[in-house]
C-alpha cells in the first residue's frame, strides 16, 4: 500500500513558499524585480511531470522565470539517470555555472531528481562540483521550498537529501503546466521490473499508485481550467492499482477517466508488454476518448536477448499482443523504444530487432545504444559487438525504420485530420504545430489564437517525421 506524506508536512513546505515569497517581495522593492529562476528538464515524461510541480512551487513563492541560467537568481535542473549522455550534459552545465557564480557568488544552484539518486554521482558532486547549494532526490521534491529558504537564508550553506528512493506520495503540491490545452497527470511512480539494463527502479522506488479519487480529482480541475487532453502518466502504467486497496486496475481508470465530462482526448505511457491485458485492450477499443495510439516498447528482438534483459515476455508474446490490438484498433498508431548494442547481442539477435520492425510497421521509434549504468545487473556483462558494429547495426536500424515511418506518413496525404493546435512550430514561427489523434505532428498556416483549439486540417504533404497541411474551414 503507498504512503502519503502527511497533510501537516505539506503545509510546511507551503509556509516556506510563503516565507520565500516574503524575501522575494523585499529582493523586488530593492532591485526594482523579483528573483529570477531558471529550470532544465532531463529525461522522460515523469521528470517534465515533476519539473512542472518545482516551476509551480517556485511561481507561487514569486518568482519570474528566464530561459537562461546566466540570468537566473536560482537554477535547478531536473536530472536523469537511463543514459550516460544525460548525465555528461549536467555536469558540463554545471561547469559553466562554477564559473558564472564566482562573479555571482548569490546565484542558487540546485540538482535533482534521478541521477543524484545514485550515491557515486552525489559523491562527484561533493568533490568536484561544491558549488551546488542544493541536491535533493526524487523523494524529496515536495521539500524543494524547505531546502531553498535555508540556503537563501544561509541557515545552512547546502543541502544534500538522496535517502530512500521508495518515498511517499505528495499530493497537493502547487504546479505550473506548460500547457494549458494538454496535461501529464502521473497515476503512479517508481517501478518492480527490474529490467537488467534500467536503473529507474533504483532511483525511483518500487511502485506507488495513487487512488483513484486523486487522480480523478487532478482530471476534472484541469478540465474546469480549460485542458482538454490528459496524458496518463507512470513508469508502467499497465500495473496500476496492485498495490492499492481498491478494486481498481489501469483498464477501469481508462474508462473512469473516459466518463469525465469535458475531456476531449486521453493518452498514456509507458505500457510494459507483459502487463497488457486483453481488458486493457478492450478497455481502449471501447473508450471512444482514448487516442488511437499505443507506445509499447519491445526493446529487443531476439529472446536471447530479451531473457538477459529479464523483460518477462518473448518474441511471440510481444507479437500476440500486437495482432490483438491491431484486431480491436485496425486504425491504431504504434511506437516503441528500441535498445541497440545490449552487452550479449549479436549481430543474428539484431537481425530479429529488424525483423520486429518489418512485421509489427511502427509509425516511428525511440532508439538508443545501450548505456551501461553502474549498479545494474547488465553492467557486469560483457560486450560481443564492437563499437564499430554497434554503430552499425544503429544506422541500419535508423535506415529501416525511416523507410517505414515515410511510407506511414504518405497514408495521411489527402485526409482531413482533427488536430489539438499545440502553437507556434518550434521549428518555423510562421507555422502552427499540433497533434492528430495517433499523436503525428502536422504543421500549417494559421493565427496563434488557435492555440489550444481543435481545428480540421487537410493533409498535402508527408515527411518521415512530421506532416504539412491546410486549414479546412
Amino acid at each position: 500500500m503507498a504512503e502519503y506524506v502527511d497533510n501537516k508536512e505539506i503545509e510546511i513546505q507551503k509556509g516556506y513558499i510563503y516565507k520565500i515569497k516574503e524575501l522575494n517581495n523585499r529582493f523586488a522593492v530593492q532591485n526594482g524585480r523579483p528573483m529570477r529562476a531558471n529550470t532544465e528538464t532531463y529525461g522522460c515524461q515523469q521528470n517534465e511531470n515533476d519539473t512542472e510541480r518545482i516551476r509551480g512551487m517556485l511561481h507561487e513563492a514569486g518568482f519570474e522565470f528566464c530561459d537562461d541560467a546566466e540570468n537566473a537568481d536560482v537554477v535547478i535542473y531536473n536530472t536523469c539517470a537511463v543514459r550516460e549522455n544525460a548525465e555528461q550534459k549536467v555536469f558540463g552545465r554545471l561547469g559553466i555555472l562554477k564559473h558564472i557564480k564566482e562573479s555571482r557568488p548569490e546565484m542558487i544552484i540546485g540538482i535533482c531528481g534521478c541521477m543524484v539518486q545514485q550515491e557515486h554521482i552525489t559523491e562527484k558532486i561533493k568533490k568536484i562540483h561544491s558549488h551546488v547549494d542544493m541536491v535533493f532526490g526524487t523523494h524529496a521534491l515536495y521539500k524543494m521550498p524547505e531546502y531553498l529558504y535555508e540556503v537563501i537564508t544561509k541557515n545552512k550553506k547546502s543541502v544534500i537529501d538522496i535517502e530512500d528512493s521508495d518515498g511517499k506520495i505528495a499530493e497537493d503540491i502547487p504546479i505550473l503546466r506548460d500547457y494549458s490545452q494538454k496535461a501529464w497527470v502521473s497515476i503512479m511512480y517508481g517501478c518492480n521490473n527490474f529490467c537488467s539494463y534500467c536503473i529507474v527502479p533504483y532511483v525511483r522506488g518500487r511502485e506507488r499508485s495513487r487512488t483513484s479519487t486523486a487522480v480523478l480529482n487532478e482530471v476534472k480541475q484541469l478540465v474546469e481550467n480549460g485542458c482538454t487532453e490528459i496524458c496518463l502518466l507512470g513508469q508502467n502504467v499497465n500495473s496500476y492499482g496492485k498495490d492499492l486497496e481498491e478494486d481498481i486496475n489501469f483498464a477501469k481508470l481508462l474508462r473512469m477517466v473516459n466518463d469525465i465530462e469535458g475531456v476531449e482526448r486521453i493518452r498514456f505511457m509507458t505500457s510494459h508488454p507483459k502487463d497488457l491485458s486483453d481488458e486493457l485492450i478492450l478497455a481502449m477499443a471501447e473508450c471512444e476518448k482514448v487516442c488511437r495510439q499505443l507506445h509499447l516498447p519491445f526493446q529487443a528482438g531476439s529472446n536471447e536477448v530479451l531473457k538477459k534483459m529479464n523483460r518477462g515476455y518473448t518474441r511471440e508474446d510481444y507479437l500476440e499482443k500486437i495482432r490483438k490490438v491491431k484486431e480491436k484498433m485496425p486504425d491504431i498508431s504504434l511506437s516503441t523504444d528500441v535498445i541497440v548494442g545490449f552487452p550479449t547481442e549479436t549481430n543474428e539477435d539484431f537481425e530479429w530487432t529488424l525483423d520486429m520492425l518489418r512485421q509489427v510497421e511502427y509509425d516511428n521509434i525511440f532508439s538508443f545504444i545501450y548505456s551501461r549504468r553502474e549498479g545494474t545487473p547488465a553492467a557486469k556483462l560483457d560486450f560481443v559487438l564492437s563499437d564499430d558494429e554497434i554503430h552499425n547495426n544503429f544506422n541500419r536500424l535508423l535506415e529501416v525504420q525511416n523507410e517505414i515511418s515515410k511510407k506511414k506518413n504518405d497514408a495521411y496525404v489527402g485526409r482531413i485530420e482533427t488536430v489539438l493546435v499545440d502553437g507556434v512550430s518550434k521549428n518555423d514561427d510562421k507555422m502552427l504545430s499540433g497533434r492528430t489523434d495517433t499523436s503525428k505532428i502536422v504543421n500549417f498556416k494559421g493565427d496563434k489564437s488557435l492555440t489550444g483549439k481543435y481545428v480540421k486540417v487537410k493533409i498535402c504533404e508527408a515527411h518521415t517525421w512530421s506532416l504539412n497541411g491546410v486549414l479546412v474551414d
